[in-house]
């Protein structure tokens, strides 16, 4: 980036061009208030409140007031922040604003964590001359995920800068005039942006704040933060969950460049509230009865022995020319593992090497797997680049392939409606020279311009709004239509100068994830550098299959063999994963095993999970596994990029990670560290892991890292009720943070930043202190390391196969897809109260017009037949769904384990009976 050379108060610096005189300010790291710009949003010069003193040259003394948000850089600009009418000016303009602001700072939900509070203190405004009547408004309902408190409003216009311009929503709005503003909906109702939670950040007073940390609530210095990762998709958003009294109480945007930068989907900002659901596993339970942590390591480790002492007489057999069982099949061994997606690296590793790499499945559908080793062969083969969320957001043309990118991937959805701004900018600002970051002036330039994006989609989506062209139809029609390399969409690719091409496994489709690749390799071949990008399910879908499992169809085929006694399944509901029928048969055989001649069954299944389903009601053990706030581990992103999460609830013994309950119950000494050297030591191609934050040795000026602020305030009260003296606090020994405020009082690595604080910026602004420059890398470098770092783009011919239809089409039938919500597909966000309340009932869905065709009426109950099992749901009018097909939603578990897509036949239940 070109640089200039500016002088602030006398002294000269050096900043990038192409940016405000206030962005640079804040990068040097002067305190210069702020209200309506926002690092992500740009400039609007609303509040007036980042007002400097401009200067002509050094003998200028009066000069002129400008506003350092609206103002460039160029080289040799002379401002002054600390001269004395600019002082009085700022302080004029909060005052203003206060007018009529409430004095309830010690009852508002953002004491303490509130930027009003910090521009107050940095201007010196403690004073308030106003003695006369305020304005007040009446509050709206919001929805369970956004609280409002309107008379708080300082009218910087932020929230709906952010909620239209920024994610597109139209539902919310700026209504009124003058100083009566009012910035809701035109009437109470839900948000209906996936976004709406980034309003309680964005907002910088307590308009908007976190109404499910109004149920428990506790002031943000009383907390303590974890540096952690979202568990609820595959994208890698980074977190700060923050803990009181050993429960979760909110979950706040921890800032990565690469990724989420400043924002959250709603799904992640408040999935956190299943972590108090009454499904949740907390005890260990043996044979149906609750036991302690200890009885049930020992039940686990009495398994392990056994069976290791089966696997020494298989091999002795076995050098003896007999084969160890009667199918004549050598198979050393009579336990098997079923790993999980949605469990970390180190426990899927943990059991892999508990049962052996041959003994080791898949806890995800075939289908999915089978897609998900494809994409990997892709992502390694430097056919493309694989972009993070900031790449995706500097492309300027896109081809999204099969994926409802707002409920499947939705922060990548986000990303990508920035991206489609890039390319008007260019053409219609750049000859204008309206600088990008001068945000109004921007978009009245390029109005509702957008860039080339093209959606093949089975249903209408809510990108559409920008869409260049949106095609509804079956996946492989849609994968035929992507592969017309004369046509208008590839066309727009081979134009632009960043082409990105998304596709994932949310169809089950391989002809999609073909023709992504297959579009790729001919932008590479044609000269261009295409970003190549896939949306996996979940937070650990990749990491699995890193570790080459076997399908898990496989899997519950061989637990048909006598020889097989000991199933241990990870963090996974089989229901969820396969086909009913298979799964039924499965838990029928450990549910009710044969019994030896002491009366001990033959057969024993286990199970480690954090929340209870039918397979673990069917378990003989059962053991609480850790979730991501409880224990530590590592999950790899849909980019392939490897990141840390750490524990933030105090230690609990009766709970412990899968990896640790594993480990222990062959009397290993645990220790993170070990495992991972394990996993590099085993895998090669993952040996990078280990950089994903740094070890458990690691130390500052000779101290771990806090994870509470040095604010954290009664901690001896929190156990008054107990005892007047101050409890040890726990030690984490596998991690370089510790559990208090003591400790290094500086910026760690992004890895183990916790929290964000710094000296008079106490709100969520504080993190642009840690940032290299504004809107840049976190000092150090962001969290996380990727796997995947070849060279890109290297030309060669991508396997296409041929594209039919998975299935004869019987008369009356429907080609059956699963469709994604934000809220309800994921198994354990459903489980939280807010989200709960916004996820959907089970359905099937039909197009309109064949809906109309049959006479249908939405909400009408229909009879659904899946994996010979037949379902009584109501009928659902999808928009734009292709008239040949239905949809059933992901996450229930009677429809997540059936083959699909599959061609259905769906009918009207009365007409069924």
């Amino acid at each position: 980036m070109p640089s200039v050379h500016i002088i602030v108060d006398g002294h000269p610096y050096t900043v990038g061009a192409n940016q405000s005189m206030l962005q640079a300010c804040l990068s040097l790291g002067f305190d210069l208030p702020y209200f309506c710009w926002h690092p992500a949003m740009g400039s609007v010069g609303a509040c007036r409140q980042c007002a400097v003193k401009q200067l002509k040259d050094e003998h200028d003394e009066h000069g002129r007031l400008v506003m350092s948000c609206m103002t460039p850089v160029s080289e040799g600009l002379r401002i002054s922040i600390e001269h004395p009418e600019a002082v009085a000016f700022r302080s004029s303009v909060i005052e203003g604003m206060m007018v009529h602001h409430p004095h309830d700072c010690p009852v508002c939900d953002e004491g303490g964590h509130c930027q009003l509070q910090d521009m107050t203190v940095m201007t010196g405004h403690s004073y308030r001359r106003y003695r006369f009547q305020k304005r007040t408004f009446r509050n709206q309902y919001l929805g369970p995920f956004v609280h409002h408190e309107m008379n708080r409003c300082i009218q910087c216009y932020r929230c709906v800068r952010f909620y239209r311009e920024y994610a597109g929503g139209r539902d919310f709005d700026a209504l009124g005039i003058s100083d009566r503003v009012f910035f809701g909906r035109e009437q109470d109702g839900v948000l209906a942006s996936e976004f709406a939670g980034n309003l309680v950040e964005v907002c910088p007073t307590g308009v908007f704040t976190d109404a499910t940390l109004k149920h428990h609530y506790t002031r943000k210095w009383d907390l303590r933060w974890t540096p952690s990762v979202c568990a609820h998709c595959s994208l890698g958003c980074n977190i700060s969950p923050g803990e009181r009294y050993n429960s979760v109480r909110t979950t706040f945007n921890r800032y990565n460049s690469e990724i989420n930068g400043y924002f959250l989907c709603d799904r992640g900002r408040y999935a956190y509230e299943y972590l108090a659901s009454d499904q949740r596993i907390r005890q260990a339970v043996v044979r149906g009865v609750p036991t302690t942590a200890e009885a049930g390591l020992n039940h686990l480790r009495d398994l392990v022995a056994a069976q290791a002492a089966r696997w020494g007489e298989a091999d002795q057999r076995e050098a003896a020319g007999r084969s160890p069982d009667k199918s004549g099949a050598s198979r050393p061994g009579r336990m098997i593992g079923i790993g999980s997606p949605r469990a970390s690296l180190e426990s899927n590793f943990a059991l892999r090497e508990l049962v052996g790499r041959d003994r080791f499945f898949a806890g995800m559908r075939d289908n999915e797997l089978a897609l998900i080793n494809r994409i990997l062969d892709l992502m390694r083969s430097g056919l493309a680049h694989v972009p993070s969320l900031r790449d995706i957001e500097n492309c300027d043309a896109a081809l999204v392939l099969g994926e409802d990118l707002t409920n499947s991937a939705a922060r990548m959805a986000l990303s990508l409606r920035q991206a489609m701004r890039k390319k008007p900018l260019r053409e219609i600002c750049d000859p204008l020279k309206i600088p990008h970051w001068l945000d109004h002036a921007a978009r009245e330039a390029i109005q509702d311009a957008h860039g080339p994006l093209f959606q093949l989609t089975p249903a209408a989506t809510k990108l559409d709004d920008i869409s260049t062209a949106c095609h509804h139809a079956a996946p492989d029609d849609l994968a035929r239509l992507a592969l017309d390399f004369n046509g208008p969409i590839f066309a727009a690719l081979l134009a632009a100068d960043r082409p990105l091409i998304i596709a994932g496994t949310s169809c089950g489709s391989p002809a999609l994830i073909e023709a992504a690749a297959a579009v790729a390799a001919e932008l590479v071949k044609r000269g261009r550098k295409p970003e190549l990008s896939f949306v996996v399910p979940e937070a650990n879908s990749l990491g699995l299959a890193l570790l080459n499992p076997r399908p898990l169809g496989e899997g519950l085929d061989l637990a048909r063999f006598d020889d097989i006694e000991t199933v241990i399944v990870l963090e996974t509901d089989l229901e969820r994963r396969a086909p009913a029928a298979a799964v039924e048969a499965f838990l029928t055989r450990f549910r009710v095993p044969p019994l030896d001649e002491v009366g001990n069954p033959r057969r024993h299944l286990v199970v480690l999970d954090q929340v209870t389903h039918s397979t673990a009601q069917a378990a003989e053990l059962v053991l609480p596994a850790a979730s991501w706030a409880e224990g530590d581990g590592t999950f790899i992103s849909n980019e392939g990029r490897a990141q840390r999460f750490f524990q933030v609830l105090s230690p609990n013994p009766e709970i412990r990670e899968s990896w640790r309950w594993l480990e222990q119950a062959q009397d290993h000494d645990v220790e993170l560290d070990g495992l991972l050297a394990s996993l590099a030591a085993s895998e090669p191609a993952l040996a990078k892991v280990r950089d994903a934050a740094p070890a458990a040795s690691f130390r500052l000026a000779e101290q771990k890292m806090p994870r509470e602020t040095h604010r954290f305030s009664g901690r001896t009260a929190k156990d008054a009720d107990i005892s007047v003296s101050e409890p040890k606090p726990p030690v984490d020994e596998d991690t370089a943070l510790s559990f208090t405020m003591e400790g290094y009082n500086a910026q760690p690595p992004a890895a183990l930043t916790a929290f964000f604080w710094r000296p008079g910026w106490n709100s969520p602004q504080s993190q642009l202190g840690y940032q290299s420059e504004v809107n840049q890398s976190i000092r150090g470098g962001d969290a996380g390391v990727r796997l995947f770092d070849g060279a890109p783009c290297v030309a060669r011919s991508a396997k296409q196969g041929p594209i039919s239809s998975p299935l004869p089409q019987t008369p009356g039938s429907f080609l059956t897809l699963r469709s994604h919500h934000l809220f309800g597909s994921d198994e354990l966000s459903r489980l939280g109260k807010a989200i709960a309340e916004l996820s959907p009932a089970a359905y099937v869905g039909v197009s309109a017009e064949a809906a109309t065709a049959a006479g249908w009426r939405d909400g009408q109950p229909m009879r659904i037949e899946l994996d010979s099992r037949a379902y009584q749901v109501p009928l659902r009018i999808v928009p734009g769904l292709a008239a040949s097909l239905a949809t059933v939603p992901a996450g229930f578990t009677a429809f997540d384990g059936a083959a699909l897509p599959a061609w259905t036949k769906i009918e009207p239940a009365e007409a069924a009976r």
